[in-house]
């Protein structure tokens, strides 16, 4: 993964710091999760976010391999 180095304002990266201590990540993971946020957002301006959250939890938890068949019974 290649990396750049960006000025950035230090009242984002003050909040970033708080916001990564709360959610063990690094201040940068939580710019680039902010930032991921942003462009599905964007991409998708009638969902909301609590909905956009949920579909990142649940393909993270595709990913870990944490997901059960769903029974539409």
């Amino acid at each position: 993964m290649a990396t750049t180095s960006i000025r950035l304002d230090q009242h984002l990266i003050d909040k970033a710091t708080i916001m990564a201590k709360a959610f063990n990540r690094t201040p940068p993971k939580q710019i680039e999760h902010w930032a991921k946020i942003g462009e599905i957002m964007e991409d998708n301006p009638d969902l909301p976010y609590e909905f956009v959250k949920q579909a990142i939890i649940a393909k993270a938890e595709k990913e870990a391999g944490k997901l059960e068949p769903y029974d539409f019974g």
